[in-house]
């Protein structure tokens, strides 16, 4: 059977023109610095995020936390958001790798309230931990796509800097939040110390993340990517994909987007479905559904030919991306309200 895959972004395949950019890519020893293609991304990226340097790493969660490892010191304290994917997602890394400690904040849709923020923030005795660090995501994940609104990310980088707390945020699709708001991600990085995003969900690229910031700080990341495991070789191959979706799937993001939107409308007439149409701003839906387990759910749409994955711990979630039609769009709707 050919399932409709709504289960995430990640499962996009690269395109024909991607491949050839992967087929003639040029290609050095990135350990030595001389591969020209991760040297070429490395630049583009800087130039987008309006920071000084940046570098290509395999993944999002390795770029998280390299951020993390190089804005903090052992025993210090990072602030997030609850349902953040890196306290969620990341297997405990920041404690296993750096040694922090999280402290997580309740919002609604993956924001965070200045004035919660506030009281977390720990005072200068000798017994309590420093706050060194607050993450954002943006978009944030298991806030259903939701986009952090510029006011509050300035806000809580106004008040962050003026406490000497750095900022980090996790743009793993940021680009998504940019197509639908105007709002570029140099705008969006202008506001903190660090950002990080991602090639391998809705730009189609096979894998690899970036991470930005000042001179310093890449220095100590790059040198921490090492320690990981994260020097690779002839990573042309895989930074050719990234430059080719920078350079041709960017604005197409837009349609993704479109898609969950028209998806989420259709869905929330079914009397049994529990949604949040305002939530729904990017290229995800988050929903619930009354009456039925669901596991129970997701097994049976499944059997009618659509993958689905979990959300939150009661929610399902429905991810769109180029792999996708829209004409496969409409099929699930006909699929998910026949199963009512």
């Amino acid at each position: 059977m050919k399932y409709i895959d709504l289960r995430s972004d990640t499962v996009t395949r690269p395109s024909e023109g991607m491949r050839k950019a992967i087929f003639n890519a040029e290609v050095g020893d990135d350990v030595f610095g001389e591969d020209p293609s991760v040297n070429k991304l490395q630049e583009k990226c800087a130039e987008i995020s309006g920071k000084e340097k940046a570098l290509f790493v395999p993944t999002g969660c390795m770029g998280n936390q390299l951020a993390i490892k190089s804005h903090t010191i052992q025993g210090d304290e990072v602030i997030c958001e609850a349902e953040a994917h890196i306290f969620n997602y990341e297997t405990a890394a920041p404690a296993i790798i750096s040694n922090v400690q999280m402290v997580t904040i309740p919002g609604k849709n993956g924001v965070m309230k200045i004035e919660d923020i506030v009281k977390r923030v720990r005072s200068k005795e000798y017994y309590f931990p420093f706050t060194r660090l607050i993450c954002l995501e943006n978009t944030h994940n298991r806030g259903g796509g939701a986009i952090l609104p510029i006011d509050n990310i300035k806000e809580i980088s106004n008040f962050a800097h003026d406490n000497g707390i750095k900022v980090h945020m996790d743009g793993a699709r940021i680009f998504n939040a940019y197509v639908e708001t105007g709002i570029t991600v140099k705008q969006y990085a202008a506001y903190g110390d660090s950002i990080s995003f991602c090639f391998s969900k809705g730009l189609g690229a096979p894998a690899g993340s970036i991470l930005c910031g000042d001179a310093d700080f890449i220095a100590k990341a790059h040198k921490w990517r090492k320690i990981l495991g994260g020097g690779m070789r002839q990573s042309g191959i895989l930074a050719s994909a990234a430059l080719y979706a920078l350079d041709n799937n960017v604005e197409r993001l837009k349609e993704d987007n479109d898609k969950a939107k028209f998806f989420a409308k259709e869905i929330s007439s079914v009397p049994d479905v529990i949604i949040d149409l305002d939530s729904v701003h990017t290229n995800m839906v988050m929903f619930e559904i009354k009456n039925t387990p669901r596991s129970e759910f997701m097994s049976k749409i499944k059997e009618n030919g659509v993958l689905m994955s979990a959300g939150t711990t009661t929610s399902i979630r429905t991810v769109f991306h180029m792999d996708v039609s829209m004409d496969e769009v409409q099929e699930a709707v006909r699929i998910f309200k026949s199963l009512f």
